[in-house]
């Protein structure tokens, strides 16, 4: 019996703290998401690029927070030169890497995973993906002007140096 009962004691032994942990909590860099919580109604031009024709955009965003309060969960609607469409994306904050997330994917086939990073009231989120036999960096610059407005400027770029602008516009906030 007591063979039995030394190891099963020394595996309680090694679990209980694992078991004593608290729950984990999200950070300031979680709580830093919270200014995309809501409703955003935002309206841009897109320039004529591999993404697809020049044209006129707009949409809505709806954000809210994914229960424990580590993520964003949004869902979207908009129009633009490529059609109507609609969307959905997961934005987090990666501790390790320090570093923003987001995932997205729309009703055109589009898919994103992109990087991010903050400061002071910038957001730069940063990517790559193939383009006709190449590599293209993208990038996002979301520039917050107030608590219920922001700017956006979508740019590309062959070699990380040369950057076009694809696509800008503005959010508002709705609603509180």
């Amino acid at each position: 019996m007591n063979r039995l009962v030394t190891p099963l004691l020394g595996a309680c032994l090694l679990t209980a703290p694992a078991l004593a942990q608290e729950t984990p909590k999200p950070g300031p860099e979680h709580a830093r998401l919270g200014y995309f919580v809501g409703t955003w109604r935002f309206e841009g031009e897109a320039k004529a690029s591999p993404m697809g024709p020049a044209g006129k955009l707009s949409g809505t965003d709806t954000c809210e927070w994914f229960a424990g309060g580590f993520h964003l969960v949004c869902r979207g609607e908009g129009t633009g030169p490529r059609g109507a469409n609609t969307g959905a994306s997961i934005w987090g904050y990666d501790a390790m890497q320090k570093r923003y997330t987001y995932f997205g994917h729309n009703s055109l086939g589009d898919g994103f995973y992109v990087l991010g990073n903050l400061a002071g009231s910038v957001w730069t989120w940063n990517t790559e993906f193939p383009v006709e036999g190449g590599t293209v960096r993208a990038r996002v610059i979301l520039t917050e002007q107030s608590p219920t407005a922001y700017t956006y400027r979508f740019e590309m770029s062959p070699d990380g140096t040369n950057w076009t602008v694809v696509e800008e516009g503005r959010a508002t906030k709705r609603g509180r």
